[in-house]
């Protein structure tokens, strides 16, 4: 997705710790190379978190960056504590940012890493899965966070990374989840990959189990080119594969929206070494070069790039890329400086990049509609008595149990009731699961039957209605049932 206009305005946030750094050093750069720019500044992060507003962000700050095609965003920090939430996962969700791309590629021998022909673009959903941030804690000992995984968001990441994957000459699109285990969001998102890879016979398609991908990312990236996955394995496998690249230091991120896209390096505001002067602005400097793709300056985008892998080759690095090939050591600003310099270069050895737009465009699908039938409810409990024996808090239940069928009770997901294992661990937490007695419930029999369980003195934390969708079941079974 790009955007074609004259002399466009770019919201800019310089960010916490090193983010005013390596902004300087990189609107230095663009300003050097002719980039066609006007920024409209904004101020978010540390400083609006510990001035009052939860969020890091100020009201105002919103409609500057929503009235502009781009957001060129510096590192921010979370202050620990106090109940903040990500201003990052914010951004991404408030604004429909629904894919991340995160490109890996080796700069191999001026960049030193373990796998030279390596060239990965993670394309991570950016809106749901555990990153939906919701979480409770329920009883003395358990705390809970909610697993959001919808199919419109599936599916339109899905189809995002086949047409990248197209518009860029890439063969092969991977999937990682962990479906074989969770089996109704993974599961889902799986699902819907193998639908959506049909439509694509000219692109190879695979899935893979996230935990033998990741390991095979570190050992053995150049076997992957495009991988699509859910948010939170997104993540660590885009931060895996660019420190196998050679460092986060070099990695960028694109945010993609429908309107508005965000553009950010992938690593931290780094506050250990804020005011140093010798952060890497390599990550923030290339996901700049996608902002000017993305604004169709892509003659500026090529000169910046490649005046960077010229700079490379020289062997001008930063603290964090010293490897055989460096010939001096220097901090953000004369690396900057060493950059500007070599505008117009075009490297030697490593590939002279000439970039372009790739236009395409992935709308928001329309799921049908199935036939929604409430077959029985889990109900969570907050039981610390009796030893914890669960046979007593099924007599417990059952008492209050009228047009209900108590089918099983697990603790941490095995089942303990009716089958249970004297060397299973149990907390104060305990899902209870009762079916209709009849084919199907109504919800006024789950208020019924909860009304029961307090009047019988039970603490009800929290209920999930049990739904089968066109007499599909759509719910899990307990470990054991």
């Amino acid at each position: 997705m790009t955007t074609t206009t004259t002399n466009p305005t770019v919201t800019l946030a310089r960010g916490d710790g090193i983010g005013p750094e390596i902004s300087d050093a990189v609107v230095r750069i663009l300003d050097a190379a002719g980039a066609k720019l006007h920024y409209e500044e904004i101020d978010i992060g540390e400083r609006q978190y510990l001035s009052g507003h939860t969020s890091g962000i100020a009201p105002d700050a919103w409609d500057v960056i929503r009235r502009n095609p781009a957001f060129l965003k510096g590192p921010i920090t979370t202050p620990l504590g106090g109940g903040y939430k990500s201003l990052n996962v914010t951004i991404r969700k408030s604004l429909n940012l629904f894919a991340n791309v995160r490109r890996s590629r080796s700069y191999a021998p001026f960049v030193s890493n373990a796998a030279p022909g390596m060239d990965v673009v993670v394309v991570r959903e950016n809106e749901e899965d555990l990153y939906a941030g919701i979480e409770h804690q329920q009883t003395q000992e358990v705390a809970q966070v909610l697993k959001l995984v919808s199919r419109p968001g599936s599916e339109r990441i899905v189809r995002y990374a086949f047409e990248y994957a197209r518009a860029h000459g890439r063969k092969h699109v991977t999937c990682m989840t962990k479906s074989n285990i969770m089996k109704h969001t993974d599961g889902l998102f799986a699902e819907v990959f193998r639908e959506i890879a049909e439509e694509y016979p000219d692109i190879g398609q695979a899935h893979q189990v996230i935990d033998i991908g990741a390991a095979r990312v570190a050992t053995r990236p150049q076997d992957f080119d495009v991988i699509v996955t859910l948010n939170l394995y997104g993540d660590i496998l885009s931060d895996i594969a660019s420190e196998v690249s050679g460092s986060v230091g070099i990695a960028g991120s694109i945010n993609v929206g429908e309107k508005v896209s965000m553009f950010e390096a992938v690593h931290g505001s780094a506050p250990d070494i804020a005011g140093q002067g010798v952060a890497n602005p390599s990550g923030l400097l290339l996901a700049a070069v996608d902002m000017l793709l993305h604004l169709d300056q892509s003659d500026v985008a090529t000169r910046v790039k490649n005046a960077w892998l010229s700079t490379l080759e020289d062997g001008v690095h930063t603290s964090d890329l010293v490897g055989e090939s460096t010939n001096l050591v220097v901090g953000t600003q004369p690396f900057a400086d060493a950059v500007i310099e070599r505008m117009g270069n075009a490297p030697k050895t490593l590939p002279d990049e000439q970039l372009r737009p790739h236009r395409f465009s992935v709308q928001r699908s329309t799921t049908p509609r199935r036939r929604k039938a409430l077959v029985g409810v889990d109900v969570f409990v907050d039981w610390d008595e009796h030893e914890r024996a669960p046979h007593v808090l099924a007599d417990h239940l059952a008492a209050a149990g009228e047009g209900w069928r108590l089918k099983m009770i697990t603790n941490r997901g095995v089942q303990v009731w009716p089958n249970f294992m004297p060397e299973t661990f149990c907390t104060d937490h305990w899902r209870c699961r009762f079916m209709a007695n009849d084919e199907h419930a109504a919800p006024r029999d789950v208020v019924e039957l909860l009304s029961r369980l307090g009047a019988g003195g039970l603490d009800v934390i929290k209920t999930e209605n049990l739904y089968n969708f066109d007499d599909e079941r759509g719910f899990s079974l307990g470990q054991g049932e």
